[in-house]
């Protein structure tokens, strides 16, 4: 499909390039919600940066040093996922118009109030001139942008494009996902979430963007290839991993058939929801035992772009630059002391609300 060469990431973990990124140490969530560890966003002007949307502010926060580590060369277009990017300014925009009786109104909330702000304004910022459009799927909004990209390179594989996914815990959109069960009703820690048996699981958010091309030198890690299903049956969805292992279903040209890349982790989205919790243990059933198995939504809480948080820490493992960490461990053995393997497959699975699969292999780039 396409190579990374750089990533960075906003989320509630110490993940941002611009600190000492380290997964050891578990932030733990607060009310049942990860919030994103802010970084003081340096270089985004002050006047700007205060009138920015949450999800605004993390999507350009994560752009900027990938469009800055550009250098001469900027991306051609910017590829945006989100589900619920504006809706907290949305709701403020929506409540102006009966509090002022549609008088007065404060035009930041509204010109904020899209989902498609977020890809907007790194364009302003950046004066990136490209393509832009942002993709809002709900659970598939991250897969598609990076489709959107697969297809862009297939027809000019020299052009870079900064792919992302990007979600905020929205204060009017979290209380009707609690009202719906979508969170767990009892106070839990986000260390302890694989320990209970119960319906829903923690709210989450953050964002991670990606500059991509089809050239291979250089690169971080490489998106081998991707596949999406709506299903409500755990039986269609495993085999629609069998066929995705088999190089069945795999996205792009024949170079990018994950045929014969047999991954070496399996890292999934499970999320502490017990309603759910069989299509992980399905998905795992099929697989070699000996192929160890870790989990991120202790460390990210449940978005509906949250795998674009996985295929960061996917980046990281295959370039060597993160070591796994015991507390991601489910099943397998973690590495003795001192022994980094550098993974060279890595299988992302990502379930949302039991209905929205994706699929995606991360291979090394040798």
């Amino acid at each position: 499909m396409f190579y990374i060469h750089q990533a960075t990431c906003i989320s509630p973990q110490q993940t941002f390039s611009g600190t000492k990124i380290d997964l050891s140490r578990e932030y733990e969530s607060v009310d049942n919600r990860m919030k994103v560890l802010e970084p003081p966003y340096p270089d985004i002007p002050d006047n700007i940066l205060r009138r920015m949307a949450k999800a605004v502010r993390m999507g350009v926060g994560t752009a900027i040093p990938l469009i800055q580590g550009a250098g001469d060369h900027p991306p051609a277009g910017i590829i945006i996922g989100t589900a619920n990017g504006g809706m907290e300014e949305s709701v403020k925009f929506l409540k102006q118009i009966i509090e002022y009786k549609e008088d007065m109104l404060t035009p930041g909330n509204f010109v904020q109030s899209i989902p498609n702000a977020i890809s907007s304004q790194i364009s302003l910022l950046s004066k990136n001139k490209g393509y832009n459009t942002t993709h809002v799927h709900r659970g598939l909004a991250f897969e598609n942008a990076v489709l959107d990209a697969a297809m862009l390179l297939k027809e000019n594989p020299r052009s870079s494009y900064l792919v992302g996914g990007v979600d905020e815990i929205a204060t009017y959109h979290h209380n009707l996902e609690n009202l719906a069960g979508s969170y767990k009703k009892e106070a839990i820690s986000s260390r302890h979430l694989y320990e209970t048996d119960s319906p829903g699981t923690i709210a989450g958010e953050g964002a991670a963007l990606f500059l991509v091309n089809g050239l291979p030198e250089h690169a971080l890690a490489r998106v081998r290839a991707l596949a999406t299903i709506h299903s409500e049956e755990e039986s269609v969805v495993t085999r629609q991993l069998q066929d995705f292992l088999d190089g069945h279903v795999a996205s792009g040209d024949e170079k990018s058939s994950v045929a014969g890349a047999k991954p070496d982790l399996f890292l999934t989205g499970e999320n502490g929801d017990n309603r759910i919790a069989h299509f992980y243990a399905g998905c795992e059933g099929i697989l070699d035992r000996e192929i160890p198995v870790a989990r991120y939504k202790h460390m990210s809480g449940e978005y509906p772009t949250a795998i674009a948080f996985a295929l960061w820490v996917a980046c990281q493992l295959v370039g060597g630059a993160l070591k796994l960490p015991s507390h991601m461990i489910k099943r397998g053995t973690v590495p003795a002391a001192g022994i980094s393997p550098v993974y060279k497959n890595i299988l992302l699975y990502n379930n949302y609300k039991g209905i929205q699969h994706s699929f995606m292999l991360i291979s090394r780039v040798d």
